[in-house]
C-alpha cells in the first residue's frame, strides 16, 4: 500500500490557512507532486507532497497533531 510519510518532525496541518479546507479529503485522488498537508517546524511550514499517485484512503494523524519525521500521514490506494 503506497504511503505518504513526513520528512521531517512537528506540527501537521491539512489545510493551508484554519479558515480554509483541507489540501485533501478521503476519496480524493492524488498525483505525484500534489500537496496533501503542511508540517510546521519552529514557525517554519514545509509543504508536504506526495510522491506516487493514488486515492487516499486515511490520514493516520489528526489535523494539528505533532509528528515525527518518517510517519505515515496518508495511506494510499493504487
Amino acid at each position: 500500500m503506497p504511503e505518504i510519510r513526513s520528512p521531517l518532525p512537528g506540527t501537521f496541518y491539512r489545510r493551508p490557512a484554519p479558515d480554509q479546507p483541507p489540501f485533501k479529503e478521503v476519496g480524493d485522488r492524488v498525483e505525484p507532486g500534489d500537496v496533501i498537508g503542511l508540517v510546521e517546524v519552529m514557525k517554519s511550514f514545509s509543504e508536504i507532497k506526495a510522491d506516487c499517485a493514488g486515492t487516499v484512503l486515511r490520514f493516520t494523524v489528526e489535523d494539528e497533531e505533532p509528528v515525527m519525521a518518517g510517519v505515515v500521514l496518508v495511506e494510499l490506494e493504487g
